[in-house]
């Protein structure tokens, strides 16, 4: 088993035009993340400020609110990464993207692949890590491919198992909350079961070593540096 599709990292798309996002929606999801979705800045301000997205997807003009003010009322509370849509390709419009707050540019249209490409990297920044390849001991864990090795082994997990591990180790030598675990890993519209974290663990500790993950009881789970 080769390229694992997981949810291991929740965005928010904010979107005005409604052929655009639903393409958008249903390549994210599936490339492995978990979506949420925006139609204009009012809704797109709300939901950013209420989740903690590991990366949001901003269009500039947007009904409502357009995307400067987003950004600009996001950032007095927030630090989510944000990769900004303009149809409009001048360097005053990036510039003021940039100095607003934004992370990233893209100018419509687009190819999906750089927009994925520039989500992995806006993802692995925020994170600390400037390699797509996170190496813990003999383990390599590679967000590109989505694939967890041990040397030359591919070791096969699931698609939720890789999203646990990725995330866990994308925040490697800190504590990774339950709440974060399924903010994180679920859109707003699933449902879960509490126990099933324990089971993912309890899965991943069988398949990689029982020290991999360690359980803070109470608090929740890390994978130490």
């Amino acid at each position: 088993m080769g390229r694992l599709e997981s949810a291991v990292m929740r965005v928010l798309i904010v979107e005005d035009e409604p052929d655009l996002l639903r393409v958008l929606v249903a390549d994210l999801e599936e490339e492995g993340y978990a979506v949420d979705a925006a139609a204009d800045g009012v809704d797109g301000l709300d939901k950013a400020q209420a989740w903690d997205y590991d990366a949001i997807v901003l269009d500039v003009m947007l009904p409502k609110k357009n995307g400067w003010q987003v950004l600009t009322q996001l950032r007095e509370s927030k630090s989510t990464p944000v990769l900004m849509l303009t149809a409009r390709d001048a360097t005053a419009d990036r510039v003021r993207g940039l100095d607003t707050g934004a992370d990233d540019y893209l100018v419509k249209p687009f190819e999906l692949a750089e927009l994925h490409a520039r989500l992995r990297a806006l993802i692995r920044r925020a994170a600390g890590q400037s390699r797509p390849v996170i190496l813990i001991g003999e383990i390599a864990v590679d967000t590109v491919s989505k694939t967890v090795r041990r040397k030359d082994e591919i070791i096969v997990l699931t698609a939720m198992e890789y999203s646990l591990v990725e995330l866990l180790a994308l925040h490697r030598g800190e504590l990774v909350t339950r709440t974060m675990i399924y903010d994180h890993l679920f859109n707003e519209d699933d449902e879960s079961l509490s126990n099933l974290v324990d089971v993912h663990v309890s899965n991943i500790r069988k398949k990689i070593g029982k020290e991999f993950i360690i359980t803070r009881r109470g608090q929740g789970y890390l994978i130490d540096g």
